[in-house]
């Protein structure tokens, strides 16, 4: 993996979490390992966080911290002061702001951190950041579009369809049952960490789950059941991007849920390698590089699989933030395969600043 080497003297990262989405509390947990593996010899580290109402602070960042209560000490700031300290011109908003940041690093999951909505935004103030582009993460977070590219791409995916929020008065559990068979699985469109999913084997379950996944979302996805393994591989590069050791996610609720994953230390048990063969997870590797590139993706992303007992391989969805907590199975793919967490930071960071100095090279005019 080829990586530019980065520049002398400590390199000033900013770290971008919280944010609106139901996944808020996951990413604070992700920001606080994040935060914990960086080199303090090596960067300098500056806190920013979104909290549920959207409202952005900056962050005290002690230099040594024992729990998430002290890390993140809110400063009394707001977004004139929080933009300038993004941007690399430090110019935006009209502020001067203190020393430019170099890099940030979103741990920002779901919609507006996700969705490349930020992706957007530290494209216009001209600062490197960690994970897909704009494109590639709007994709990433939308199911629907998604599934409808690997589709068109010939990469087996399961049966799925989707409705908008106007269509839902022609949704009937029956029509659902003949065209998917039943269980099947209702889901908001663009969410993540198995919020607002539903498994439905019946009429009552299908109206609550419409209801719930469209109370996340203007548009949701409801997906054939695969009975199989939940085998999980992580992507890391640029151009010429590498994968992890499979791994298999073996829930102990009734699917890997928001509680199995977060809430129950006993939600599920994690296998690396996963238990199939190795033809499976050559297999499963080179699928997970092919999904990455389809979908646009750069940086980092997490595919998720189905593998049935007779070995057929299905595509479930990918992640371009996935998680960082301490259960999280990215970073846990990464050291099974012989990286650690600080090296995986310390890439991530580095392939983000080679793709903003080789975009540079572009033209903009005439």
């Amino acid at each position: 993996m080829s990586t530019t080497k980065l520049k002398q003297g400590k390199i000033r990262v900013a770290v971008l979490f919280g944010g609106e989405s139901a996944e808020h509390e996951v990413s604070v947990q992700s920001a606080w390992n994040v935060v914990r593996a960086l080199d303090t010899e090596k960067y300098a580290v500056t806190l920013i966080g979104i909290d549920r109402n959207g409202v952005w602070n900056l962050y005290e960042t002690p230099e040594s911290f024992s729990d998430e209560t002290e890390m993140f000490r809110k400063r009394n700031t707001s977004l004139e002061t929080v933009f300038p300290v993004l941007s690399s011109s430090a110019k935006f908003l009209g502020g001067k702001g203190p020393e430019k940041i170099d890099v940030v690093f979103p741990v920002l999951h779901g919609p507006f951190g996700e969705d490349g909505t930020i992706q957007g935004l530290l494209k216009l103030v001209h600062v490197p950041f960690v994970g897909a582009d704009v494109l590639g993460s709007a994709i990433g977070m939308d199911k629907d579009v998604a599934k409808r590219l690997l589709r068109d791409a010939g990469i087996p995916i399961a049966k799925f369809l989707a409705f908008k929020q106007h269509e839902r008065k022609n949704i009937t559990f029956e029509k659902l049952k003949r065209s998917l068979g039943v269980p099947f699985f209702i889901k908001p469109a663009s969410l993540g960490s198995s919020v607002g999913i539903s498994k439905v084997r019946n009429k009552q379950e299908c109206d609550t789950a419409l209801g719930l996944a469209f109370s996340y979302d203007t548009k949701i996805l409801i997906e054939e059941y695969i009975c199989g393994k939940e085998v999980e591989c992580a992507v890391l590069g640029n151009e010429a991007p590498a994968t992890s050791l499979c791994g298999e996610i073996v829930p102990h609720h009734e699917f890997y849920s928001y509680e199995a994953k977060y809430l129950d230390t006993n939600g599920a048990a994690l296998s690396i390698p996963a238990n199939i063969s190795s033809r499976v997870s050559e297999k499963i590797q080179k699928f997970a590089i092919r999904v990455f590139e389809v979908l646009c993706c750069e940086g980092m992303a997490r595919v998720d699989f189905f593998v049935t007992d007779d070995e057929n391989i299905f595509i479930n969805e990918i992640n371009t933030i996935p998680g960082f907590t301490s259960i999280s199975m990215y970073p846990k793919l990464w050291e099974a395969s012989g990286i650690s967490y600080a090296k995986l930071i310390d890439t991530l960071i580095e392939l983000a600043i080679e793709r903003f100095h080789e975009k540079r090279k572009l033209k903009t005019s005439f």
